[in-house]
């Protein structure tokens, strides 16, 4: 299947050229590899790792434990790893990404400090020819888009940002060098994850610390601490079980207890120990105390009352604790916060709240955020103001299919794809985690990796059907759209104003982009369709059939 570069053809050509160089992209070239397909990873960063190439700000940290957001494809690897914590911190799981890359040679493939600027789709050839900066294009017959759903960082346009004289600093774009706090005054714009956890650290370091909230989010301790041997070696043992269970049972591929019964079912006396037995152990399970957390509000309401409660006990000042505890949305609906000491941080003398909600920022000085006609003098500013997610980091690239038509002018009213995989029109082209797949409701680690098999499967079922082409068709796409809103809207995720939604981009089309449904029941609709001989895509075949790649 390979397409082989001759003497009079100045072009590179590969059998499938990858997106992005985070875990995804790293299997994705490590399967390939090993199924015999010719393969070139483009990585806009100096590195591989992804998010977490890029996400280098103060406290970053995963919200899945770590022996749990880890590859299984390696029985191996994951048996030779130490993770130190609980939950890994940023460094590590870089780390982690560079030991994978160089225990499996990936570097040979990948080519760093290099965006993909253009991919145009050649119906005469059934080929991609992939533009990247500089000019220089690239053949392949297939492109994989491993881009990443939180890697587009979101800059806020703010009224008078670029007079501010000190430093502003992007959560989601950090200087890969320590950043120091110490005697600056140090604004904060944004309380979403980055926010949540960075701002502990900020304020340990800064003279003064001010946190410009707009939408209070719900938050549960991390509890997190070192990982002992012991610890290590007894989830070691049960990898077969856990894997499986995140790949077939859980909804979001965390292994964790089921719960069997609603919330309402309990007396109150019974619900709240058993919320303050979840709070007490720390991380995301708080949310699976109960079945119908996120389909119930009155079930909903009973855990959001916990947390604002707790709010309430940590935080000294009554109206700073108010401002923080949030009522805008259902508990969960929004992708729930884990932290350290987050809440407590606000006890500090030199932390202060404002509320730009009720008065949104008028527009920010040479050395003063303005809100309500009040100057915060700062001298740095730190924007934790999130992501374009699920699709800013392909709306980056000029994409152009079938007839020419470009993906962005596709996609203006929502994002459409068929299982998150593939968008009409435009054969050949693969997204791993993309709009419509579980993607961000779940670990992302267990997404990626059926994605990637999932995609290699099908890859080596054209080769060996000499097929030439793959692409969705136009009314499994639709009725897949239909069925991913279907599902959201009988939960009470679409009340939240969230970036599931694409709320938090000015002019971004209202559509619940991840599919809710399961981990394990979408690998069983990708696998039953791929049963069928991959019913819902269209295929077309080569004149003559594509021999096997060298």
């Amino acid at each position: 299947m390979s397409v082989q570069s001759s003497p009079a053809q100045a072009t590179e050509a590969y059998d499938v050229i990858v997106v992005g160089a985070g875990f995804a992209g790293m299997y994705m070239l490590h399967r390939l590899r090993g199924l015999g397909f010719s393969a070139r990873v483009y990585e806009q960063g100096g590195g591989v790792g992804g998010t977490w190439y890029w996400n280098r700000y103060p406290g970053a940290r995963c919200d899945v434990e770590s022996m749990q957001y880890s590859y299984s494809f390696s029985e191996e690897l994951q048996q030779e790893w130490d993770w130190s914590e609980r939950y890994a911190p940023q460094p590590e799981i870089l780390q982690y990404a560079n030991h994978v890359a160089d225990r499996f040679d990936l570097r040979r493939d990948i080519q760093f400090d290099t965006r993909v600027e253009r991919a145009m789709f050649d119906e005469r050839t059934a080929t991609w020819s992939v533009t990247i900066a500089g000019g220089k294009t690239v053949d392949a017959r297939f492109v994989v888009l491993a881009t990443g759903c939180l890697s587009n960082a979101r800059k806020p346009d703010i009224k008078g940002l670029e007079n501010f004289k000190g430093p502003v600093y992007h959560t989601g774009n950090w200087p890969h060098e320590p950043v120091d706090f110490t005697g600056l005054r140090v604004g904060l714009i944004g309380t979403g994850s980055s926010g949540i956890q960075s701002a502990p650290i900020i304020a340990g370091q800064a003279r003064h610390l001010t946190v410009f909230q707009r939408t209070a989010n719900f938050s549960i301790p991390a509890r997190n601490g070192a990982l002992t041997d012991e610890e290590r070696n007894a989830f070691r043992k049960k990898y077969p079980e856990i894997r499986r269970f995140a790949r077939e049972v859980a909804r979001n591929g965390i292994y964790a207890e089921q719960p069997d019964r609603g919330a309402l079912d309990d007396s109150e006396e019974e619900r709240r120990a058993k919320f303050r037995a979840r709070w007490d152990r720390g991380g995301l399970t708080f949310m699976y105390v109960y079945n119908n957390l996120g389909l119930e509000r009155a079930a909903n309401d009973t855990a959001a009352d916990f947390v604002r409660g707790k709010i309430a006990e940590i935080v000294k000042d009554p109206e700073t604790a108010k401002l923080l505890q949030p009522n805008s949305h259902p508990i969960g609906t929004k992708r729930i916060c884990i932290d350290t000491d987050y809440f407590a941080t606000f006890n500090r003398p030199n932390v202060s709240l404002v509320d730009i909600k009720a008065d949104p920022i008028e527009e920010i000085t040479a050395n003063a955020v303005r809100v309500a006609g009040r100057d915060h003098e700062v001298d740095a500013l730190v924007m934790a103001t999130g992501f374009d997610a699920m699709t800013g980091s392909v709306a980056k690239i000029d994409i152009r299919g079938r007839g020419g038509r470009t993906l962005n002018r596709k996609w203006a009213e929502g994002p459409k794809t068929y299982l998150g995989l593939m968008s009409a029109g435009f054969p050949n082209l693969f997204i791993i985690t993309g709009p419509g797949s579980p993607s961000v409701l779940s670990n992302m680690i267990v997404s990626i990796e059926q994605h990637v098999d999932w995609i290699a499967d099908c890859l080596v079922h054209m080769r060996e059907q000499g097929l030439a082409t793959m692409e969705a068709d136009t009314e499994a796409e639709e009725k897949w759209v239909a069925h991913v809103n279907e599902v959201a809207s009988g939960t009470l995720y679409p009340q939240a104003s969230s970036w599931y939604m694409g709320a938090n981009i000015p002019g971004k089309p209202r559509i619940f982009m991840p599919y809710i449904g399961g981990v394990g029941v979408y690998r069983r609709i990708c696998d039953d369709v791929a049963a069928k001989g991959y019913e819902g895509f269209v295929m077309g075949w080569a004149e003559v059939p594509q021999a096997a790649a060298s």
